[in-house]
């Protein structure tokens, strides 16, 4: 079996623990997103359907696959870039870190990293102290990755 035949298992396994379903479609969304190892917007997803499944999928249903990905935490809505990437916890059974995105502006790589739960904490009271209330801990930053610097 190959790693992406393995991730989409384990998602299905993760999506059923949670009582959703991970549908052909859905599959075939977060199979883009996997293989692509890097951000893709919604409208390069439904390319990749096209050309990989012979599928042409609406972009609204593409939207509402990636909002259901997403709240099954097996994506990430990148808002700097508006694309979307696999996570790259997938695979594991474990909580995770806050997750942190680093992407490049030229070729749409992007890293996930982890922020300490305590430097977060301090963002948090510094929203507050700033009279502002933190509404999502993610932070994107726009990078240039070493190969496109």
């Amino acid at each position: 079996m190959s790693s992406v035949e393995s991730i989409i298992q384990h998602a299905e396994q993760h999506c059923a623990l949670r009582g959703s379903r991970l549908t052909q479609k859905r599959k075939q969304v977060l199979t883009g997103l996997v293989k692509s190892n890097k951000a893709l917007s919604a409208y390069e997803l439904i390319d990749f359907c096209k050309q990989e499944y012979g599928e042409s999928l609406p972009a609204m249903s593409v939207y509402r696959i990636l909002d259901f990905l997403e709240s099954e935490l097996l994506v990430h809505k990148l808002n700097l870039a508006n694309k979307y990437v696999a996570c790259m916890h997938i695979s594991c059974d474990h909580a995770h870190a806050v997750p942190q995105f680093l992407i490049c502006k030229n070729c749409s790589i992007v890293k996930e990293i982890t922020v300490e739960e305590s430097t977060i904490s301090d963002l948090g009271n510094t929203v507050k102290g700033a009279g502002y209330q933190l509404l999502s801990p993610q932070i994107e930053l726009n990078c240039l990755c070493d190969n496109c610097a």
